[in-house]
């Protein structure tokens, strides 16, 4: 049975001979830059054959919370027809150099009607979108900050970028900005964890220890 994922990569990599045969543009993205300048639609949509993008939502007060991270052999934002307001919200830029082929939402369309599978493969994606957002929202948002981060690190391990299981490459204002919670508190539960022998924590990526003991902590529907 899936699990959320926060990391999408290699979702369409069996795609990436049809995508080259089609018309497109290969482009070459530096680390902060984005992917579509922020308060544009989506007007242009990106198969990533190396780097990572960090997708996520900038209120107009302020407030950041990041939804996902998109990584090789996946695309972003995944084909649809239709005008979301929220979209203008929505940014997603470069975390490393990143290598993409670009298509116009009329190339993909001309894609999208040829080929029964990437239909499909498309749906499989949006399904498990939806399911992150519907863990977050209807399930993440009520459980404790403690439960939270132990949630997102046992999830992280199961499905980080560079597939080691045991080594979260982000930093603890990521992880703030993903469970949208202030620095401090998640300060006093990392903490927490690291004195448990846990986790240990390095400036810029965290080791999981234990990973049995972590996903004793988890709520059901994480594991």
């Amino acid at each position: 049975m899936l699990v959320p994922r926060y990391f999408f990569t290699n979702d369409f990599h069996c795609f990436y001979e049809y995508f080259v045969s089609n018309s497109h543009k290969k482009k070459k993205l530096e680390t902060n830059e984005y992917l579509w300048k922020p308060g544009e639609p989506f007007s242009k949509i990106y198969y990533i054959i190396s780097g990572v993008g960090e997708t996520y939502v900038e209120h107009e007060n302020g407030y950041k919370k990041i939804l996902s991270f998109h990584g090789a052999g996946t695309l972003f934002p995944v084909y649809h027809k239709q005008n979301y307001k929220i979209e203008q919200a929505i940014i997603t830029k470069a975390i490393t150099n990143m290598e993409v082929l670009e298509f116009s939402i009329n190339e993909f369309q001309s894609m999208y009607k040829e080929n029964i599978e990437l239909n499909e493969k498309i749906v499989d994606w949006y399904s498990m979108y939806v399911n992150l957002l519907i863990y977050e929202t209807a399930h993440q948002e009520y459980n404790s900050t403690f439960v939270k981060l132990c949630n997102l690190l046992y999830l992280l391990s199961q499905n980080n970028m560079e597939k080691e299981n045991c080594t979260i490459h982000l930093t603890q204002e990521d992880i703030a900005d993903i469970l949208a919670i202030n620095r401090v508190n998640l300060s006093k539960n990392l903490a927490r964890l690291k004195s448990e022998g846990i986790i240990s924590t390095h400036r810029k990526w965290i080791e999981i220890k234990d990973i049995k003991a972590l996903k004793e902590y988890c709520s059901n529907e994480t594991i």
